[in-house]
Formats: structure tokens, sequence, C-alpha cells
């Protein structure tokens, strides 16, 4: 799969979604929304209606799948139920599962570690942070758990939760573009 995606279903938490979007626009990277669904309104966890750039369909029939790089990303923000939304559509999972794969990025924040990346092979002895108190499923995964706000472990990229939503775009967008380009961003958020 080629790009840099953020995928919503009902219940995702807002603040992940859109600042991790925020922070990859601001470095130039051309990051798309996409609903799981056959429309492209997406209700967040708090009851706000956010428009995705394009449904589930026409993420397919747009995007170019089959070999990719370390720089096509693939980003799960959390929220409940949203994360499991995403984990029980398992026409996305399969596509990250050969995304991962074929070495491509996959990047989930707060609930979807555990929920959504879990589900991915071959995940033993790998470094992730999640939503504390969702780490059980990782550790019996074989991760090794770190209490971090971010984690980067090759091509999986993790957040701990809502506070570390800049920090975690901030990393996929280093990932994707340089640290030098990151730092400008972060450097323009007086942070």
């Amino acid at each position: 799969m080629k790009g840099t995606f953020v995928f919503l279903a009902d219940g995702f938490e807002v603040s992940e979604a859109l600042t991790t979007v925020n922070m990859l626009r601001r470095g130039g990277v051309n990051v798309k929304t996409v609903s799981i669904y056959d429309d492209r309104i997406v209700t967040s966890s708090n009851r706000i209606p956010v428009v995705a750039d394009m449904s589930f369909g026409e993420f397919r029939a747009s995007t170019s799948f089959g070999a990719c790089l370390p720089t096509d990303v693939m980003i799960f923000p959390g929220g409940m139920p949203g994360s499991a939304n995403l984990a029980a559509f398992g026409k996305l999972m399969d596509i990250m599962q050969q995304h991962y794969a074929e070495g491509g990025t996959v990047a989930a924040i707060c609930a979807a570690p555990s929920v959504v990346l879990s589900l991915l092979p071959g995940l033993k002895g790998r470094r992730m942070t999640c939503y504390d108190g969702f780490e059980e499923t990782l550790t019996a995964k074989g991760v090794e758990y770190v209490k971090e706000g971010v984690v980067k472990d090759g091509n999986i990229i993790t957040g701990r939760g809502p506070g570390w939503a800049v920090e975690f775009g901030l990393a996929i967008l280093a990932h994707i573009k340089g640290q030098e380009t990151a730092d400008k961003v972060k450097a323009g958020l007086m942070l």
C-alpha cells in the first residue's frame, strides 16, 4: 500500500486522529483520513462528527497496493469502541497484515496498539506502548511493554494516549520525512 492513511471508525478518539493528521500535514505529508464505512462521516467517541477524506471504497479504488516502503504508513487512532471497530473490520485487518509483511509501517495510539496491532504476527520481542490497562494483550503476544509516551521499534510506532498525540504525530513525521522536518514543525508549535 502506497501512502500515509489514518483509519477512522465510529468511536475513535478525535484528538489522537486529528492531531496526528495536523502534525503530518504541517510537515508536508499528504496524509489522508479514511472512513471504514461507505459514508465519509465518522463519529468520534465524544460524538463529534468528522468528514474523512475518503470512504473505504474510495480508498480501495484509488490506492496502489503491493510492494511498499517503510515510509508508507497505516495509522490507527485509539478510543473505544473505535479501536474495536477497526479490529473487527476484516478487510482492513487483511490490508494491515499484508502492508506490515511487505515492510510498511504501522502506527497506533491509546487502545489501538493492543486492540488493533496485536493482530499482527511476529510481535514477540518488539517494544510497544499503549493506554494504561491495555498492556496485557501485548505482553501475552511477547511484546516488551514500555510505559513511555511514544515508542518506535523499527516499522512499529506506538503512543500511550491522547496527551501524547502531538509527540506521536511528530514521531511518524520524523519516520517519514526525517528528524529535521519534525524538529521544524515542533519549533513552529513553540514546544
